[in-house]
């Protein structure tokens, strides 16, 4: 028994002192890990190296009158909550294959759900303490569909290189991004739309106050998206609402410095198609929050961010102002990066309308965009479809090169998969080879592509760990510099090129100065 109040406070000391220590060095066990809202468990992969934890919730269900607003706090549970099962992917129209993409690009058809806010985390740490650089992905789907689920999304791999990876779902469709005047007014910012970039800013939150449980370093963080994923990437890095909670960017095949996607608008406009809407189909916004979810889905309508100035300001503005998150950048696009045909035309319809487009630049134009036949044409609007792409990620790394700090890095990916459907080096052909998922893609791989998959997912590792991708046995990728465009080519070789399409990116970014 202690005899003195001063050996008694030394020794309870000594036991905080202790006890600390030992929380802040723990070992990390899939049987019981404590988040914010209570203690969760995972399970193990198959070679027992890394552990997996999926459907962590990072928000409250956002269900009735929780219905477009900004995300809540995460509802507190009893006891161990088992987060070992895919959670649901946000509401959306049932998954069907199309185009390229089979199964494996696709979430799971069930579960499906309103009640989406979750996350999966894989990690190889062994302790609290390691501080791992954690990236978050971010996933497509034109902001209507895609989830965390998607099994080509599977983190294990990269786990297994030493970072920790975050994949989390955000709402959809009309659920993630109605606008509407009410909605604007009962919020304090007095904007709506936005809800599925609020939801991807909460997981970030979530991640910065939670990820050192997974042994995961909330100063290293690097968010990561394909397609809309991308668009979200640039979105975040202007968001005034989400500095501070990322470190570094990866952008695959997407970026908003135009409005030419039509998968962003303003805010009037947005307001205004929501009354629209409302208006047809004479309800209130009360009655709608009271609609089935997946009854939402009828309503023929488009929905994608919207520039309020809160949540997402003008992108080409934030850079030019230098109010976006200076953070490294590695970006890039494919070589067949379109995703839809072209409206039928002939090669003189298409003259005519550059002619109106452009005015005295129309010779100008048709010189870089051919249209003197029925083959020219052809190859002209496949450039045009992939340069939809490409352009905003060379401007991307133009922009970021010119009005920050910190380096870019350009990519150029022109493997085209083996076996069939053969739609080139298409958009998001890349995303399994830099995940280290080919394992999970049905298609005939070759050594090439075992090898390219190494090589990329190797790259992005070294980014997510230092801001450079660069690193041994691997082939050397210059810093992005608009006086000497060049790109990494990722394809049958990997090796540093020219530009592709430099005349006509000259061109495109003279209409956008």
């Amino acid at each position: 028994m202690l005899k003195s109040p001063i050996l008694l406070i030394a020794a309870m000391g000594f036991l905080f002192f202790a006890c600390g220590k030992s929380e802040n060095t723990a070992e990390i066990s899939v049987q019981s890990v404590a988040v914010e809202g209570g203690l969760i468990s995972g399970k193990p992969d198959s070679s027992g190296q890394v552990k997996i934890f999926k459907g962590i919730p990072f928000a409250a269900p956002p269900l009735g009158e929780l219905r477009w607003k900004a995300p809540q706090a995460v509802i507190p549970w009893e006891g161990i909550k088992a987060c070992t099962e895919n959670p649901a992917a946000p509401i959306q129209n049932p998954p069907v294959p199309f185009f390229a993409w089979s199964e494996e690009f696709l979430i799971p058809k069930e579960p499906i759900s309103e009640d989406c806010l979750y996350l999966n985390i894989w990690t190889a740490a062994e302790r609290t303490d390691e501080k791992r650089p954690v990236m978050v992905w971010i996933y497509g789907g034109g902001f209507s569909s895609g989830g965390n689920t998607v099994p080509l999304y599977d983190g294990e791999e990269l786990a297994k290189k030493g970072i920790v990876v975050v994949a989390l779902n955000y709402r959809v469709g009309m659920l993630g991004f109605l606008a509407h005047p009410e909605l604007s007014a009962e919020n304090p910012d007095q904007t709506s739309g936005n809800y599925g970039l609020l939801d991807q800013i909460a997981g970030l939150e979530w991640v910065k106050k939670n990820i050192a449980a997974f042994g995961g370093d909330p100063n290293q963080v690097t968010i990561a998206g394909q397609s809309a994923g991308a668009l979200s990437v640039n979105a975040l890095v202007v968001s005034p609402k989400a500095k501070g909670l990322f470190h570094k960017a990866i952008a695959q095949s997407g970026g908003m410095f135009n409005r030419g996607s039509g998968l962003v608008s303003g805010l009037q406009g947005a307001e205004e198609r929501g009354k629209q809407l409302t208006d047809t189909l004479g309800i209130s916004l009360a009655d709608l929050r009271k609609i089935p979810a997946d009854s939402l889905l009828k309503f023929p309508a488009r929905f994608g961010p919207v520039v309020d100035g809160k949540v997402l300001p003008s992108v080409r503005q934030a850079f030019e102002e230098g109010t976006f998150s200076d953070v490294p950048l590695l970006t890039g696009w494919n070589a067949d990066d379109r995703v839809s045909g072209n409206p039928p035309t002939t090669p003189t319809e298409f003259k005519v309308n550059a002619k109106k487009q452009y005015g005295g630049r129309a010779g100008e134009y048709l010189e870089l965009f051919p249209a003197g036949n029925e083959v020219e044409l052809e190859e002209t609007l496949k450039t045009i479809g992939v340069l939809g792409f490409g352009f905003q990620n060379y401007t991307w790394a133009r922009m970021q090169t010119e009005k920050g700090q910190k380096d870019a890095y350009l990519y150029y990916f022109t493997r085209v998969p083996p076996g069939e459907p053969n739609y080139g080096a298409f958009h998001s052909a890349e995303f399994s080879y830099a995940l280290h998922t080919l394992r999970n893609w049905n298609r005939p791989f070759e050594e090439v592509d075992y090898d390219l998959e190494k090589t990329m997912s190797d790259y992005w590792v070294n980014f997510v760990k230092t801001g450079n991708p660069n690193g041994p046995d691997l082939p050397e990728w210059p810093v992005f510099n608009p006086e000497n465009p060049l790109v990494m080519e990722l394809g049958t070789e990997v090796k540093t090129r020219a530009m592709p399409f430099w005349a006509q990116m000259k061109f495109m970014e003279s209409l956008n100065r």
